[in-house]
């Protein structure tokens, strides 16, 4: 069978429709093919369109990797995540053509790379409040993004599933919200009552009034659009800057520190990998257990301090209680300079 035929069954049908990959997911994909193929083609001396199934051999792909290190200086990473690009298709071959299974067997057993493990950054409890104290709440999206990060902690989601969030997703009564995770997977957690009252206010009285094909979305930019992935990205880093001294933040990999802090404080509050697992949105557990690694010398008394603020409603904290008011202040930017 021509492996032409095969990849676009792969790129067309299994990813989107059957695996229900991300677009992210499919362009990494399709780079790592277009690298791929004319190293096949050159590999067996013959042209891309004359590759088949058969070509497919455990030589040829670990001649590929070594390729990417030696030649192309790619690390161990990047060789990893090219691999599992080959693997995912060699599941789709196992799957759909058994014919083919014992070639598809081998590819998949070829092992990744081991790498040193890279320490995870997380942002310590008072470290989040100051990230919380940084925002600007004089401006116009001041609350969208004080709600967004209250929201990046405790949900413990990826910036991708934030951006994706519709209005719909919140249930303000039950105090859950349900997130659209990789594979189109839907998981629902249940919310602080502190984020609740942030994100019910938020959609009440200072969300941007969004143009119709983003009237669906939570989280409005200032142009009506919906707030991206790379938008959330932006705003974590330009709070992170204001918060955290430079030498910090080479650790910390913006909205994703919020991910990692969640964790991190699930686990000192002895809640279980599993429990951990289901909130982040892991496949796997193995994701989850690196966190089991961590170095957590913080104390839990102040990561006991933290969880009371979070867990509080918006009538204990007095600078949002006056935010809320000041459409009954008569000296608005007096009180605005204060904070």
């Amino acid at each position: 069978m021509k492996l032409s035929t095969c990849l676009n069954q792969f790129f067309v049908q299994y990813l989107p429709r059957i695996k229900g990959s991300s677009e992210k997911t499919i362009h990494a994909y399709r780079d790592a093919y277009r690298l791929f193929l004319p190293f096949a083609a050159d590999y067996h001396h013959i042209k891309i369109a004359s590759l088949r199934i058969e070509h497919l051999t455990v030589e040829l792909i670990i001649a590929f990797l070594n390729h990417l290190e030696d030649k192309r200086k790619n690390t161990a990473r990047t060789r990893n995540l090219r691999l599992v690009a080959i693997k995912s298709l060699a599941k789709m071959i196992r799957f759909m053509y058994p014919q083919y299974r014992q070639r598809a067997q081998q590819i998949l057993n070829i092992p990744q790379k081991r790498m040193q493990k890279k320490l995870i950054g997380y942002l310590y409890p008072e470290e989040i409040m100051d990230v919380y104290n940084a925002v600007d709440l004089r401006k116009n999206e001041g609350f969208r993004d004080y709600c967004l990060l209250h929201l990046l902690f405790d949900s413990g989601a990826r910036a991708t599933e934030v951006a994706t969030l519709n209005l719909d997703y919140f249930d303000a009564h039950n105090q859950t919200l349900a997130i659209l995770g990789k594979g189109n997977r839907f998981r629902q957690i249940k919310l602080w009552p502190k984020t609740c009252e942030l994100i019910t206010l938020y959609i009440q009285k200072y969300r941007t009034t969004p143009k119709p094909l983003y009237r669906h979305r939570l989280f409005i930019n200032q142009r009506g659009q919906a707030l991206t992935r790379s938008g959330i990205h932006r705003l974590c880093r330009k709070y992170l800057r204001r918060a955290l001294p430079p030498k910090r933040l080479k650790s910390l990999h913006a909205a994703h520190s919020f991910r990692h802090a969640r964790a991190v404080n699930m686990l000192c509050c002895g809640q279980s990998p599993t429990d951990i697992k289901n909130r982040l949105g892991h496949e796997n557990i193995n994701a989850t257990m690196v966190y089991l690694h961590m170095d957590l010398t913080h104390k839990r008394a102040v990561q006991k301090k933290f969880i009371h603020y979070a867990q509080s409603t918006l009538k204990h904290d007095p600078k949002l209680d006056q935010l809320i008011d000041w459409d009954h202040k008569q000296d608005i930017l007096t009180w605005l300079d204060s904070l």
